[in-house]
């Protein structure tokens, strides 16, 4: 895809994780010149030995030839940096970045630099660090973005052609409405993930811990896939977004009472209701048109 409003040919990636590894990899695809910032030089052999970089430095002075510079740094790091990192980063230069809670960082960064765009690709894998990247990790993936009335238009536009081009689905929020939305759909079901693996290491007897393990199919695979992934992660979401899945994780279990209850009561009609209603809303929510 030409781009109508393009940076320069060389984009910068602050991080080399999952989520930076992953562009760094497919802005390359695109002909882009990237340059990788790592924190440690042993982390930064591995990542010139995966090619997620055609430059891949410590040093983060090379940012001063980017004009596009992506901050794919876990959420703390995001909203501490540090003065080095923000010395380093030209005036001039587009800035965004793909943490998960957009309120404090859209709110922190729009005081430190004045093209920011606060904007969060929505997908990922249980695995993180340097080895975590992969091509075409955003394809057809949402990718939201939280402008609000500070943000350059200009910049805006640069970070919505980049992300059509690597494949995914443009989505515009307000910053909060983003974060109650990714409590809901995504922070929420980390905790319950993790809930139910939490359930099976500390409340089961070896025995049946043994049989459930050689039994256990995709149903399971699914439901704890992301109650295994990054701890660190998980707790910052909880910190940044607490507000948000407090009031889900109450709804969430206000839910589980009703099962329980007509569990306890043998209500086996009005416990198929809910069944039935929730087959539907999922039907409804997640599947997409075939037509």
């Amino acid at each position: 895809m030409e781009l109508k409003t393009k940076p320069s040919e060389n984009i910068g990636i602050v991080g080399l994780g999952l989520i930076g590894g992953s562009l760094g990899l497919d802005l390359q695809k695109l002909g882009y010149t990237v340059y990788g910032i790592t924190h440690r030089e042993k982390t930064a052999q591995k990542a010139r030995a995966r090619k997620l970089a055609q430059i891949v430095s410590t040093d983060l002075s090379v940012l001063k030839h980017c004009s596009l510079i992506y901050i794919a740094l876990p959420l703390e790091q995001l909203l501490n940096p540090s003065s080095a990192l923000i010395n380093s980063i030209p005036r001039d230069a587009v800035v965004t970045d793909v943490g998960s809670v957009k309120v404090p960082i859209l709110n922190t960064w729009n005081k430190l630099h004045p093209r920011f765009v606060a904007s969060h690709p929505m997908t990922g894998t249980e695995e993180s660090g340097v080895n975590a990247g992969q091509h075409n990790l955003f394809k057809n993936k949402p990718w939201v973005v939280t402008p609000n009335k500070e943000t350059d238009k200009k910049a805006l536009e640069i970070v919505r052609q980049i992300t059509l081009s690597l494949g995914s689905q443009w989505i515009s929020s307000e910053a909060q409405i983003h974060d109650e939305a990714v409590g809901l759909i995504s922070h929420l079901p980390v905790l319950i993930s993790a809930a139910l693996l939490n359930t099976l290491s500390t409340d089961v007897k070896p025995s049946l811990y043994s049989l459930a393990k050689s039994i256990a199919s995709s149903g399971f695979a699914d439901t704890s896939r992301v109650g295994g992934g990054n701890p660190e992660l998980g707790v910052s979401m909880a910190k940044l977004n607490k507000k948000n899945i407090e009031r889900h994780l109450a709804s969430y279990r206000h839910s589980l009472d009703i099962f329980e209850k007509y569990l306890l009561e043998e209500n086996w009609s009005e416990l198929e209701k809910i069944l039935v209603n929730t087959q539907e809303e999922r039907q409804n929510f997640i599947l997409k048109p075939t037509n």
